[in-house]
């Protein structure tokens, strides 16, 4: 490989290098400076320049240093033993264990999953936390984001997820892979220490980076995540639940990067590839027809402002299967997770609950507690205008099943685990408030099934 000492200037983070063979984009990139080596990447290639961007500040590079380029992109050395390992922007080992010795080294970029080869998720992912698991049930291949607020527990609920879900029955192996995301260095090390006293840290990847790291490295964690995803997925027949967070930090680190590019801006300064560049990521998660394994994909969204309209979310809503929504009012209250039913949304719940799957009353107690919601919602608009003395029986009803609901379904510990049955019988609680003739949305038989053994205890 040929050197070149053709480095025409440097401003901030980037290097701008005169070209005289084809480079690739994406690129790895070598710079010498006497004893001292630099890694970059190939951020922009034209007919006269190449722009490359350091891993490394450029403090003491001037134009007399060499540069080689590499010939590949980024790569990532898999094999069985990245289980239990934590790795850093880079895919270099973060836990100070020794390097991974690959089976192969994958391209960290990949491919979507070709939809003619795409199954369609229909098996249930058990997180044990209820405002997930009753209305906005998550399924094993399926793509479904966190949308958050700033001071929201975000972090916290990815790391319960992390610690808790896991697959019905048990017969097949079920791993985690966690990137931290330009995260502060307190909250990565939290992430570490969390995953590691709870005992999953061996059916566990982690990456994390930290907003300390370059710019550049937190477009290459999502990625080198499911590079790991996909190794242990769909060659090594697991089932993969990926958290990212966060990847409002993924799509800001874009913005600059396109910024330094001198790209022209599109939505709120973000790139007018955004959706694109964000389609490329989440559209690697699924189930792959003839593959034992599968890859479900969490990521986190902080809202700018709490504004779900922003580009980010967005955008993420049209690739994704839906969303649950933090909220504010809730996490006001006190209660954890402040998990929003009514703004959230699982599109793919329904083939993947009832009978064989969680409990033939899945579905309709799901709808059931979805309608009285609402209804307790507009109950509590009609207190804080006419005051509750106003109010009729049904309204009544209405706010004690909202009060009930919050607090004792969608509330729980930040460390309690609950079956799909327990949260499904919490639920039955909750709407004892209304009477059996309101519940209109769940069978005849079904209520008479489940009022039957209280009246034979009765007797």
């Amino acid at each position: 490989m040929k050197e070149y000492a053709t480095i025409r200037r440097i401003s901030g983070p980037l290097a701008f290098v005169e070209r005289t063979d084809p480079i690739g984009y994406g690129e790895l990139v070598r710079i010498r400076l006497g004893d001292e080596e630099r890694m970059g990447q190939v951020l922009d290639t034209s007919r006269d320049l190449v722009v490359v961007q350091l891993f490394e500040p450029t403090s003491g590079l001037h134009r007399g240093a060499t540069v080689r380029f590499l010939g590949e992109g980024v790569l990532f050395g898999v094999a069985p033993e990245i289980l239990g390992r934590v790795f850093d922007g880079r895919g270099r080992p973060r836990d100070g264990g020794a390097p991974i010795l690959p089976e192969r080294r994958m391209p960290i970029h990949g491919l979507p999953i070709n939809p003619v080869m795409r199954e369609r998720p229909h098996e249930p992912i058990q997180t044990g936390i209820s405002g997930i698991d009753l209305a906005n049930t998550l399924l094993r291949g399926q793509k479904l984001p966190i949308f958050s607020g700033a001071g929201l527990p975000h972090d916290t609920l990815a790391m319960q997820l992390a610690r808790q879900a896991t697959v019905r029955g048990g017969e097949e192996r079920f791993v985690i892979v966690f990137a931290g995301i330009g995260v502060p260095e307190e909250q990565a090390r939290l992430f570490l220490q969390d995953i590691t006293t709870s005992g999953a840290l061996p059916h566990s990847v982690l990456f994390l980076n930290t907003a300390a790291d370059p710019v550049i490295e937190r477009l290459l964690v999502p990625r080198l995540a499911l590079t790991a995803a996909e190794y242990l997925a769909f060659e090594r027949g697991m089932h993969v639940l990926v958290i990212l967070d966060d990847m409002t930090n993924y799509a800001d680190a874009l913005r600059e990067v396109a910024a330094a590019r001198e790209e022209m801006p599109g939505r709120r300064g973000y790139p007018g590839y955004l959706y694109t560049d964000l389609a490329t990521l989440y559209e690697r998660a699924g189930i792959i027809k003839g593959k034992k394994g599968s890859i479900t994909t969490v990521p986190v969204l902080t809202l700018p402002g709490d504004d779900i309209t922003h580009p980010i979310p967005d955008l993420t809503g049209y690739i994704t299967e839906g969303q649950v929504v933090l909220s504010r009012e809730l996490h006001n209250k006190g209660i954890y997770p402040p998990i929003d039913i009514l703004q959230s949304l699982s599109r793919l719940m329904g083939s993947g609950i009832g009978a064989g799957r969680t409990r033939k009353d899945h579905k309709p107690v799901s709808d059931q507690v979805f309608a009285c919601y609402a209804d307790g919602i507009e109950a509590r608009s009609l207190v804080s205008i006419m005051g509750e003395d106003a109010l009729g029986d049904d309204d009544r009803a209405a706010l004690a099943f909202a009060q009930q609901f919050e607090s004792g379904v969608i509330g729980q510990e930040e460390r309690e685990s609950r079956t799909f049955e327990e949260t499904l019988e919490l639920a039955w609680k909750a709407l004892a408030a209304y009477p059996s003739d309101r519940l209109r949305r769940i069978p005849n038989d079904m209520k008479q099934e489940r009022m039957r053994p209280q009246d034979e205890k009765g007797r």
